[in-house]
């Protein structure tokens, strides 16, 4: 597992917040976390987790996955295989049997060309244990 670059994440959702035209107090409250927590993340004095990274991405508008990777969590084929799973499951135009079957399908291609499987279930043990922290996102550090 890579290691964390937080001042690279920082300096990315800074640029990402700034686009989207939002006050750092504005995305914190959107992402359900403090101002404080958030300006650290920025300034890249803290490590967040993939739940955090989620929220934030979300209340930005942008891809989870692109956080995961500028965060080390995940490498960028582990991003394509979770962007891949997540096209095939919003789908509207098939129905839920279908896309399960479209998704074994696509996992038995993997493993047959030798690649292992991720899922969003692995970004969970990075949750509040890739920065040692046990606490509400929403309490200042």
């Amino acid at each position: 597992m890579a290691s964390l670059h937080v001042g690279n994440l920082g300096e990315y959702l800074r640029e990402q917040r700034r686009s989207a035209q939002l006050s750092l107090r504005q995305l914190a409250d959107a992402a359900g976390v403090s101002n404080p927590y958030l300006s650290q993340i920025e300034r890249g004095l803290r490590k967040p987790s993939a739940e955090v990274l989620q929220q934030v991405a979300k209340a930005l508008r942008i891809s989870a996955e692109t956080l995961y990777v500028r965060a080390g969590i995940l490498d960028e084929k582990e991003r394509d295989e979770l962007e891949t799973r997540a096209v095939i499951l919003a789908d509207p135009s098939i129905n839920e049997r279908q896309k399960q079957v479209l998704l074994q399908i696509y996992e038995s291609f993997r493993k047959e060309n030798g690649f292992e499987t991720s899922s969003y279930e692995d970004l969970a043990e990075h949750s509040d244990a890739a920065d040692g922290r046990d606490a509400d996102p929403k309490q200042t550090p």
